[in-house]
């Protein structure tokens, strides 16, 4: 099942900007997501369509537009139309890159795969909105199978169930065909398979009338001469050399073919938005106008990509979309050719396929044959297949989730010591460190690190040139003493904090120290689960708007940046938009993947580094007060400086490793986790956590419950069985807990269960089919 995204505009223009509303859902359901945004003033983007569409009508191509003065191509029209649809193109793109419409861009990437196939409603009354070329956007292009559709805000379903014929009923309207070949259009309809197709060709308006009243029709097709009038809000076709109407001259007509099952309605013909507009009041499911006048020869092969495509099985915008861009072959004589056809979708509506016009889901089926009786080993199968679906329907629901990241973090406290990192160095802030200031009358400010502690240990560093040096210490207040002001300015390797803002969680956030630049800035937020234990790693985020705090990496990512900078690595992103650093990709993690039902954008698993302690530690005192020897020199290493006071209840984090006062972790040595997590993979090719894709798992799980078939089928005794099963969860847990030390996090609990349910279903059954025996 595809996917349908909502592009829905409010009220606004292109001088004042246009709020916009972004849904996001699977076919026939109701949107899953939803966001708001809004797109900025571009009083430029109607001057840019009007040079364009000045020249291209210029252009004078045997147009199928009702008018006398047609003019004739030459070079110097051709690239003048050639450029301004360039900037165009680039204007649009332009636009839709603002700063407003970001998160809406964000969220499209995030929730939408280039393999899915997608409709894309643009849903706006604005004339000058619904005139754009939609499929210029950049972001399209990084999917094959989306294709753009129009559709006004105002829309309601038809509910009278339609009667599918034996057939697809075809009523094609010939028109006024002067200057122009409508002959091949008709060639075309009828070489399509089970259509029925009706030529009415240079009809009276009465005779067109009777036509539309008299049967079911399906499709209704004109070829000829049409135009748009109005600025685009009415459109007029051509019936022969001395008739022409409007779609509200045949309202009622049309009504009643909409009434009884009409689905689509295709003008081959010129400037089609104004019928559209019109047909789009009358309700009608689907229709295929051109946007601006059509040259004959680009009609004709358009209908014919199309046909070809729509009766060979593809859908309805599949069949457009692959029509549009087989025109690009015309674009040497006929420039901006796939720029022309475009659907109108009525969204209540869903399209159909060609088989479904002609019936061919309602031919009836043949009643099954009777089922055969089910032997022992086939239920036990079937019984296996029916617990996994159950365990993984109940583990998508999230109820395995707490069972699930409990079982992680024994795992991950019993890992073997890994040592420390000896990239890192960790200056300590402890109880001891903060009497020795107060005793030395030193003020504190409400922090843990006095204006002159922080000078001095600054000026120290600054002697044994490491790579980096984070300050994981809040101060939203400006430095007294003139030279740590400078100190703070200038120490191009030091790197400050600051807490983002959360509208929705009602944390305020702080703002960063007011001395160091921004870009030596990181957040220090944490990600934390319902139970408060850090399990992952939070690498970048897009702050709120009057969030307190600038920076968009974490302050552990800026310090390995800093770190692999020096070493020649620098970030990049994929076309996924994951973070590259090298060789090494941080893939982002997805919701309802692994062990998480999460939304998790910009996050990974944190690997945290099997050890007592992650890094080397001193404290501030003794860094202070002794030197340093040169076979501990600093050098090539990162100084973290952090708070380590045990009763300081804010920076102290529930971990894998202890979530009860007294065993939860200091900030700082969270931070250090994280950075020798970056690290060690980039550099030593430490493995990053990851798990397997949702099939994998399924079949991981399944292939846990078969095994539980197997034991039940060769333990003939309850002890054997219970034995059995305590050792096969043994097994299965150790293999867990392998795989999770080599970097993989595999189901442990959903396959246990499976094993677990499995025997016990099995077991019940066996047990009831003994005594129906006896």
């Amino acid at each position: 099942m595809g996917k349908l995204v909502v592009l829905k505009f409010g009220e606004g223009s292109f001088e004042q900007g246009f709020a916009v509303t972004l849904q996001i859902g699977e076919e026939r359901e109701h949107p899953s997501t939803e966001i708001l945004g809004k797109l900025p003033p571009s009083p430029e983007m109607p001057l840019c369509y009007g040079d364009w569409q000045s020249c291209y009508r210029r252009l004078g191509n045997g147009y199928r537009l009702y008018a006398d003065n047609k003019q004739i191509t030459n070079f110097s029209i051709t690239q003048d139309c050639e450029d301004t649809a360039r900037m165009l193109r680039k204007q649009i793109n332009h636009w839709l890159l603002a700063e407003e419409f970001r998160p809406l861009r964000e969220r499209w990437l995030e929730r939408l795969s280039p393999t899915e196939e997608i409709r894309v409603i643009v849903q706006t009354e604005n004339n000058q909105l619904q005139r754009l070329p939609w499929h210029l956007w950049d972001l399209l292009q990084r999917y094959p199978k989306a294709e753009v559709a129009l559709s006004s805000p105002s829309y309601d379903r038809i509910h009278k169930p339609r009667t599918p014929n034996p057939s697809v009923n075809i009523l094609a309207i010939v028109g006024d065909s002067q200057g122009i070949n409508t002959q091949a259009d008709q060639a075309l309809l009828q070489q399509c398979n089970h259509a029925d197709v009706k030529f009415v060709v240079e009809p009276k308006r009465q005779d067109l009338t009777n036509h539309l009243w008299g049967k079911n029709w399906d499709i209704l097709f004109f070829a000829g001469h049409s135009s748009s009038q109005g600025n685009g809000e009415t459109g007029r076709i051509y019936l022969n050399q001395t008739d022409s109407l409007t779609i509200s001259e045949l309202r009622y007509a049309l009504r009643k073919a909409i009434e009884r099952g009409l689905q689509l309605a295709i003008f081959n013909s010129c400037d089609g938005l104004g019928l559209a507009r019109e047909l789009a009041d009358l309700q009608i499911p689907q229709i295929i106008v051109m946007r601006e006048p059509v040259p004959d020869q680009v009609a004709q092969e358009f209908l014919k990509y199309f046909l070809q495509g729509f009766a060979g099985g593809e859908t309805l915008y599949q069949a457009v979309r692959h029509a549009r861009e087989q025109l690009q072959g015309l674009e040497d004589k006929f420039p901006c050719a796939t720029w022309l056809p475009v659907i109108c979708q009525n969204p209540a509506q869903i399209p159909p396929t060609w088989e479904e016009l002609w019936g061919i889901k309602n031919i009836p089926v043949p009643p099954p044959p009777p089922k055969p009786p089910i032997r022992p080993l086939k239920a036990a199968l079937l019984s296996s297949l029916m617990i996994t679906t159950l365990v993984c329907g109940v583990r998508f629901l999230g109820l395995l989730q707490s069972g699930e990241l409990k079982a992680y973090d024994q795992m991950m406290r019993s890992r073997p010591n890994e040592g420390v990192d000896p990239r890192l160095l960790v200056v300590t802030i402890d109880e001891e460190d903060l009497a020795t200031q107060r005793r030395n009358g030193e003020s504190l400010k409400g922090t843990s690190l006095s204006d002159k502690s922080l000078n001095k240990l600054l000026a120290k560093l600054e002697v044994y040139q490491p790579k980096a040096v984070g300050l994981d210490i809040y101060r939203d207040f400006s430095a007294e003493q003139q030279d740590l002001i400078q100190r703070l300015r200038q120490t191009q390797n030091l790197i400050g904090i600051c807490k983002g803002s959360d509208a929705t969680e009602n944390i305020k956030g702080n703002t960063p120290p007011p001395e160091i630049p921004r870009e030596n800035l990181g957040f220090s937020d944490f990600i934390h689960d319902r139970d408060d234990v850090m399990r992952r790693h939070l690498l970048y985020m897009n702050q709120e708007a009057a969030s307190l705090c600038p920076a968009s990496y974490a302050f552990s990512t800026q310090l390995a940046f800093r770190y692999l900078d020096s070493l020649g690595i620098r970030p990049t992103y994929t076309t996924q938009g994951n973070l590259q650093l090298g060789k090494t990709v941080f893939p982002s993690l997805k919701s309802r993947l692994g062990g998480y039902q999460i939304d998790a954008n910009g996050q990974i698993l944190l690997n945290y580094r099997a050890s007592k302690q992650v890094a080397e530690q001193v404290t501030l005192t003794q860094f202070l007060s002794t030197p340093v020897s040169p076979s501990n020199s600093l050098k090539d290493r990162i100084v973290l400086i952090g708070v380590t006071v045990k009763e300081d209840a804010r920076d102290s984090w529930s971990t894998p490793y202890g979530s009860v006062i007294g065993n939860k972790m200091p900030g700082v040595m969270v931070h250090a986790h994280m950075i020798s997590q970056i690290l060690s993979a980039v550099l030593d090719g430490r493995s990053l956590l990851r798990v397997w894709s949702p099939w994998v798992e399924v079949a991981w799980i399944w292939g846990w419950s078969l095994v539980g078939v197997v034991l039940v089928w060769r333990s003939r005794s309850f002890p054997v069985l219970t034995l059995a099963v305590g050792v096969t969860s043994g097994v299965l847990y150790l293999l867990c807990f392998g795989l999770l030390i080599w970097g993989t996090w595999v189901p442990f609990v959903p396959s246990a269960l499976s094993l677990v349910a499995t025997v016990g279903l099995i077991t019940i059954q066996n047990l009831k089919l003994s005594k129906i025996d006896n």
